[in-house]
Order: structure tokens, then sequence, then C-alpha cells
């Protein structure tokens, strides 16, 4: 199972293993608080592409497409995110204000097709 949350919101025991997958680190949160077992730094959308997107929804396909090319499924972030939703619960963290428009949404989607194949 592979869900998504929101960095700001309480973690929980339901969440598994959590990951950051933003490339920076959300403002105004302690290590502590953000209760996280890893940070993949460089599964993030590029700089920028990330600084092109702005959280613009006028821009979300495009976005989404762009990322997905940036998403290498051989990589070492990849194939690490892949082996921990085998293990258990994942849970994908993401500090944008958007729930429906930010990079977790698309890595979530890339890390489910990779199970089907």
């Amino acid at each position: 199972m592979i869900k998504i949350k929101r960095i700001y919101d309480p973690p929980s025991k339901q969440d598994g293993f959590r990951v950051l997958v933003d490339r920076l680190w959300p403002r105004g949160l302690s290590k502590e608080a953000a209760a996280i077992d890893h940070w993949v730094k460089d599964i993030a959308p590029s700089d920028e592409l990330r600084k092109w997107f702005g959280h613009d929804p006028e821009k979300w396909d495009e976005f989404c497409t762009r990322y997905r090319k940036e998403l290498d499924p051989d990589s070492e972030s990849v194939r690490f995110l892949h082996e921990k939703s085998a293990q258990g619960p994942l849970t994908l963290l993401f500090a944008a204000k958007d729930a429906d428009h930010n990079n977790a949404v698309v890595l979530q989607d890339f890390l489910l097709h990779l199970h089907k194949h």
C-alpha cells in the first residue's frame, strides 16, 4: 500500500514507513515533528521543473508529463521506494498546500504502475 500525506498532518501508525519526497525541507517543521523514516531528495522534481510548475493547477497535466520523464524506474531511489512498499505500508510525504496537485501524487501513481509490471 502506497499512500500520500501532507507532512504537516500528524503522523499515525497506519502511515508505516514515512518518506519525505520533496527536494527542500518543509518550512517551520522540526525533524522531530516531521517524524520521517527517510528523506529521498533526488526523487523530487528538478529545481527547474518545480519552479516552472509553481503549483499552478493550469500547468498540472504538463507537470505530470515532465515529472514522469524525470523519474527513472531503474534509479536507486525508485527501487528503494518500490522495495519498501512491498514490505508494508509506505507513505509519501509532501509539503505543498495543494493535496491534489503535487509531486507525491505523480510519484504514487508511478510507483503503483511499477507494481503492476
